[in-house]
């Protein structure tokens, strides 16, 4: 499967980021062929710009600066983001990533008289991996903003039987070098079946 990884934590030494080279090892031994977005090592400008709003809706401009991108975007068949939860939920370069890649022509079309029609429909499967300060209690009480934009608001636009997954290592602030294995070894046994 050609699986897109898109990464979003400004420390290249984090656990956050090992994690990303957990996932993306892990796949590349199952035979997968893989496209990995390190959102901060590139400098992605994050940002949706005026020129950019106004030319949001025109599908032969939407992408200017970013075609590698949506690219790879198109390219995918599977998609897994990792990333730190931060305020219950996405990074603002992940964030703004999605406001400036998943655009009309791209994400989805917009249709004169009717709702948006999904566009990533390549794209069969969803993966999360996720470090949250908070614990799980907390984040469903303030209703699990982060995960429900990722596995409801952008799975929406995907495959109608995109299978979905979903990892999170919950009260991270007060995580320990056992915790952190074992979610580690967790990431990669839920790699190892995707």
């Amino acid at each position: 499967m050609r699986v897109l990884i898109v990464h979003s934590h400004p420390d290249p030494d984090s656990y956050n980021a090992s994690l990303c080279r957990t996932v993306a090892e892990t796949l590349t031994r199952g035979g997968h062929e893989l496209r990995v977005i390190d959102l901060y090592a590139e400098g992605f400008q994050p940002v949706l710009s005026r020129e950019g709003w106004r030319a949001y809706e025109d599908a032969a401009r939407n992408a200017d600066g970013i075609e590698d991108h949506v690219a790879a975007l198109r390219w995918a068949e599977g998609l897994i983001f990792v990333y730190p939860t931060w305020w219950y939920g996405l990074p603002a370069m992940l964030k703004g990533w999605l406001d400036r890649v998943w655009t009309p022509g791209v994400a989805f079309t917009l249709p004169k008289d009717g709702p948006i029609a999904p566009s990533l429909t390549h794209i069969r499967k969803l993966g999360v991996v996720t470090t949250c300060g908070a614990s799980w209690w907390l984040t469903q009480v303030v209703g699990a903003p982060g995960r429900n934009l990722m596995l409801r608001g952008c799975r929406f636009l995907m495959a109608p039987r995109c299978k979905r997954l979903y990892l999170a290592h919950y009260r991270m602030d007060v995580s320990t070098p056992l915790s952190r294995e074992k979610f580690r070894a967790r990431v990669r046994r839920a790699m190892a079946r995707f």
